[in-house]
């Protein structure tokens, strides 16, 4: 079942989206070289208790794996998502994917990017740069009357026509009430797949996962780690976004953005 949000509940996931935005722009910063992924996770979880929320991944257990340990996702490099912090240190030429999540009065928001650390090659730019437009490609389609395969076809298409290939194994999603609900928003599209009408009140966590080479990957033996089949970079962008009738609104970016 598609839940539809009211304005007060999109105004309390505009909220929670805020504080992601918030977090994430003080986490993103603070990953510089020998900087641990722990320290970034630490500092999320008290910029969060700060402002009245709590995190959302801490302790969420999806399917029959364990629960997940850590406040936020650290990706770094070929990580694609869900990376466990830990006592990593950072080191220029990474690439990291911070993935967040709160909960503020009952409502969740979700929100991700990838960032350089320090200088990074070409390869990675670009990619950041093209996994990020294919967010903004998506989230222009997430409008009343389209349907799920609009916002699906253009972050396929934006992540394919520059040669990058796009993960399936991981989707968007709705979100508001539950961290995770309907619909499923893939950032590819085929024949048959569900493929629901777009309606005002809806809420999407949309989040293109880009690979620089396969679109294949493995989970290690952590039970969460995600990784690229063949060891190159990937890229993770993501944002919450309500349908309105007056187009689409990013509840995840800070206030003034």
């Amino acid at each position: 079942m598609i839940l539809l949000k009211g304005p007060e509940e999109i105004a309390l996931i505009r909220r929670a989206g805020q504080i992601v935005a918030e977090v994430l722009a003080q986490v993103g910063a603070a990953a510089r070289p020998e900087t641990t992924t722990e320290e970034l996770d630490r500092m999320a979880e008290e910029l969060t208790l700060k402002r009245g929320a709590r995190p959302a991944f801490k302790g969420y257990r999806p399917g029959p794996q364990a629960a997940y340990p850590k406040s936020l996702c650290v990706a770094v490099n070929d990580e694609i998502v869900h990376g466990i912090p830990s006592g990593r240190k950072l080191k220029a030429g990474d690439i990291v994917g911070l993935d967040y999540g709160v909960v503020y009065q009952g409502y969740y928001a979700d929100a991700a990017r990838t960032v350089a650390v320090g200088t990074v090659s070409d390869t990675a730019e670009r990619l950041i740069a093209v996994a990020r437009q294919a967010l903004y490609a998506g989230i222009e389609q997430a409008r009343v009357g389209n349907r799920v395969a609009d916002i699906s076809l253009a972050v396929q298409r934006a992540v394919e026509h520059a040669g990058f290939s796009v993960v399936e194994e991981f989707a968007g999603h709705g979100i508001g009430r539950s961290l995770h609900e309907e619909p499923q928003v893939p950032n590819y599209f085929r024949s048959g797949m569900a493929n629901p009408r777009l309606k005002e009140g809806m809420v999407l966590a949309i989040e293109p996962m880009v690979n620089e080479g396969t679109a294949a990957l493995k989970i290690l033996r952590d039970g969460w780690t995600a990784v690229t089949a063949d060891g190159k970079l990937s890229a993770h962008f993501e944002h919450s976004v309500a349908i309105t009738a007056k187009g689409p609104e990013i509840l995840s970016r800070l206030s003034d953005a």
